[in-house]
């Protein structure tokens, strides 16, 4: 049975796809591509002429008719301008399509902008959350950051130059100051990796070019001192000859724990002596 094929192609360097890519693409009768223009190039590049077709979110309702009659006769293979199709690029409505008729849907794997991008940000990734590209609506944007600005996961988006400026300003007042990676062109020939602070990449990228991926540090974690530890600090507080006051409220300070409980600390303090 013909299979629908997920074919990753290069997000930059053409010379990154693989050769099972390549013959995929080589083999299929039939290659859906979200930018025909764009596709020609990769296949120049590897002398392939396999039959394109436009395959992309305006045309997508009247295409998947055309793409599943396709699949009886043959192989095709779903391409979008760069990464991997349905990935915030179109496609996840065709794979519904195909495997509901019991189409196989096999995924070709190849580059990808997120990964790229998290490999060279230095920020800790053992748990990330991709949001893709933000709403364009700033209350729904700030929204969206602030339902996830409690986690302590790194944050993957992607952002276009002329939003750049506003996606930092909002990630600054949601989140804060964080430490931050941004990712320009990533593949390219003017790649650039910038490492710093949100404010900081505010101010470098003043007049921003290129294709963006931001890689943002999750919330630190913070470790809560024990009751033991916390009364400690206060007796030795009080030992200097600091105020009961000012004692309990430089503990609750410096412990993250509440004054009501570094209170019922103090309150047993006085009754041991």
């Amino acid at each position: 049975m013909p299979s629908l094929y997920i074919v990753a192609t290069p997000i930059g360097n053409l010379e990154d796809i693989t050769l099972r890519a390549i013959r995929v693409l080589r083999e299929a009768t039939l290659i859906a591509a979200e930018d025909t223009r764009t596709t020609r190039k990769l296949l120049a590049r590897y002398d392939i002429h396999t039959p394109l077709t436009s395959y992309h979110d305006h045309n997508r309702t009247q295409k998947i008719p055309v793409i599943i009659t396709a699949l009886e006769e043959g192989d095709v293979a779903l391409v979008s301008d760069a990464g991997t199709p349905g990935i915030s690029d179109p496609g996840l409505e065709l794979v519904q399509a195909a495997a509901d008729m019991g189409v196989s849907v096999v995924s070709i794997p190849g580059p990808s902008a997120v990964v790229t991008a998290l490999a060279a940000s230095g920020i800790p990734a053992d748990h990330f959350l991709f949001l893709g590209f933000l709403p364009r609506r700033k209350g729904e944007r700030q929204g969206l950051l602030r339902s996830v600005s409690e986690l302590p996961y790194a944050l993957v988006l992607f952002e276009a130059p002329h939003r750049l400026q506003r996606t930092l300003a909002d990630l600054r007042e949601v989140m804060g100051d964080r430490p931050m990676a941004a990712v320009r062109e990533a593949t390219k020939l003017y790649e650039e990796v910038f490492r710093g602070t949100v404010s900081e990449c505010q101010e470098y990228f003043a007049a921003p070019r290129g294709e963006f991926t931001l890689v943002i540090g999750g919330r630190p974690v913070v470790e809560v001192p024990s009751p033991v530890e916390a009364e400690g600090r206060l007796r030795e507080l009080l030992e200097q000859g600091i105020s009961s006051r000012e004692a309990r409220e430089q503990v609750a300070a410096e412990t993250g724990l509440p004054r009501r409980a570094i209170y019922q600390m103090w309150l047993g303090m006085k009754k041991e002596s």
